[in-house]
């Protein structure tokens, strides 16, 4: 049931995102609530696995990696609509490369991203990274900027509101950002404790 959420997650992004190149309000409308229940449900398909005894490195990976195809389709298309700056997707991705393959090598490991296996030992980098109350806040800000800046682009909206609305968005997904970039840094310092481990063995051969 869990990775069934984590994978409906990924056609809940991909439905969103057809609708918004319908150009109609009913469409846009849709779209943003669409949003707000796909980042729900990232935290949804956690509690069930834990609930169910379902909680395997095959679904933390499974989350992982709807987590990624749903931000990142966003930063993409809504940066190729013209709503956010192109480097907003380019920095996105590029955190997304080098944490996930270093990620990639904690699994090797026994290690995971997240639950009691993490790879974050220390307090701050696990509280940045693994904390409900990071991962909520991030998920939040993402889906509330989202939703404000699709909202504002609806057709025939009054200027005022759609200004404001935009305004907001923007802060919004521009604290998002930089929340993107801030939640790397504990993945690449703890990363090193596996290519030292690695070293002194091969040393030792």
């Amino acid at each position: 049931m869990a990775n069934f959420i984590s994978i409906s997650r990924i056609f809940i992004t991909f439905i969103s995102l057809y609708l918004l190149t319908t150009g109609t309000m009913k469409g846009f409308v849709a779209a943003a609530i669409l949003v707000v229940i796909q980042f729900a449900l990232d935290g949804v398909d956690g509690y069930v696995a834990r609930k169910l005894n379902e909680e395997s490195k095959f679904g933390s990976v499974l989350d992982i990696i709807s987590d990624r195809i749903a931000e990142n389709a966003y930063w993409i298309v809504f940066a190729a609509f013209g709503w956010i700056p192109l480097t907003f997707p380019m920095i996105a991705l590029t955190r997304t490369v080098i944490v996930d393959n270093l990620r990639s090598v904690a699994m090797e490991n026994n290690c995971t991203a997240f639950g009691e296996c993490s790879m974050q030992k220390d307090p701050v980098g696990k509280f940045i990274c693994c904390s409900k109350f990071m991962r909520i806040f991030y998920a939040t800000v993402k889906a509330l900027g989202f939703v404000c800046i699709i909202i504002s682009s609806i057709p025939m909206i009054d200027f005022g509101v759609a200004t404001t609305l935009y305004f907001y968005g923007a802060i919004l997904v521009t604290i998002a950002i930089l929340l993107c970039v801030l939640r790397g840094f504990p993945v690449v310092l703890e990363s090193k404790q596996f290519f030292v481990k690695k070293e002194v063995v091969n040393e030792q051969v």
